[in-house]
């Protein structure tokens, strides 16, 4: 049956797929933007608590904002981004994203101190954590828990794959066991839930990749981050590829998976990014991940002619 006949009363932006425009626009009725953050926090896997070196295809820099110098203040931070998505965007109200690196690896009053600053700020009104799922305690789900009846809180866990091998060549420095028990401890907490899955590693088929997308849209998400894989200069994952180069993706072969992995999502998974862009210093490949609208406009004209939306081929 076509899309338009089968279209989720959720989606609002004609888009086939649940994007986030659609979802701030159905639970705010106002222009909501994510406004990114850094806290100053590193990770458990480059520091020796959990590994070293970090995951292979990450540089380990951090936001543009910590190699500039000091960091500015939390609330300095989204003051800005305000301003700039007010300009930009004409948004009226903003998230804070907590991005950079692992955001709940760190002492818990420091954490409570950075999220209630966050939240105090004006015309927030909701909060975004990127963390690992090796990095997560029931305290912390019990702070962030206590937000969510008065702000949209979000919990976002890098997962990447759902092949244990995989995780083990990319150095995530956790298993798809200890993925599954993070997810369990936000059952019935309040707070929504948003995977990171990365498409692209060189030696996942797409019988892979799709097994990713059936296991994770098996569990109780609420919303998802597509990434493509990114091949950048001073990562493992470079150095690897100079000792024995490999074949990145096409973005046909790109987008005809990501069309995949949507067509076997719940049709109220709030799709949050559909592919990824790195710093243009240390860009390596796959060089049309360079042009981040071209790669939307492919996978829309793919849907198009396959008739392909967010939930085909799902059950529940």
């Amino acid at each position: 049956m076509p899309f338009e006949k089968l279209k989720h009363p959720l989606w609002v932006t004609g888009k086939p797929y649940y994007d986030l425009k659609s979802y701030y626009r159905n639970h705010f009725d106002e222009r909501v933007y994510k406004v990114q953050v850094d806290a100053g926090f590193t990770c458990p896997n480059r520091d020796g608590s959990r590994g070293w070196g970090g995951c292979s295809y990450c540089d380990g820099r951090g936001s543009q904002l910590r190699q500039q110098g000091p960091l500015p203040s939390i609330t300095k931070q989204l003051e800005v981004g305000k301003q700039l998505y007010k300009r930009l965007r004409k948004a009226t109200r903003f998230v804070a994203y907590f991005q950079t690196f692992t955001n709940t690896y760190g002492e818990f009053a420091r954490l409570k101190q950075l999220y209630e600053e966050a939240l105090s700020v004006d015309e927030i009104v909701g909060l975004s954590v990127g963390t690992r799922p090796d990095s997560i305690t029931p305290e912390i789900v019990d702070l962030l828990a206590g937000f969510s009846s008065k702000y949209d809180v979000w919990i976002e866990y890098g997962l990447q794959s759902m092949h244990d091998e995989s995780l083990k060549r990319i150095n995530r420095g956790h298993s798809r066991a200890e993925f599954e028990r993070a997810v369990e401890m936000l059952s019935g907490s309040g707070i929504k839930l948003c995977v990171h899955a990365i498409i692209g590693l060189p030696w996942e088929s797409r019988e892979m990749v799709f097994q990713t997308a059936d296991f994770v849209a098996s569990l109780p998400i609420d919303g998802i981050k597509i990434h493509s894989l990114l091949l950048l200069k001073g990562t493992p994952l470079y150095s690897d590829f100079l000792a024995q180069p490999f074949s990145l993706l096409s973005r046909a072969e790109y987008v005809s998976r990501v069309a995949g992995f949507l067509e076997r999502l719940s049709p109220e998974v709030v799709i949050q990014r559909l592919t990824a862009e790195g710093y243009r210093d240390i860009f390596v490949g796959p060089d049309w991940a360079r042009n981040k609208l071209q790669v939307l406009q492919h996978l829309d004209h793919y849907q198009k002619e396959h008739d392909s939306y967010q939930g085909k081929i799902w059950s529940d």
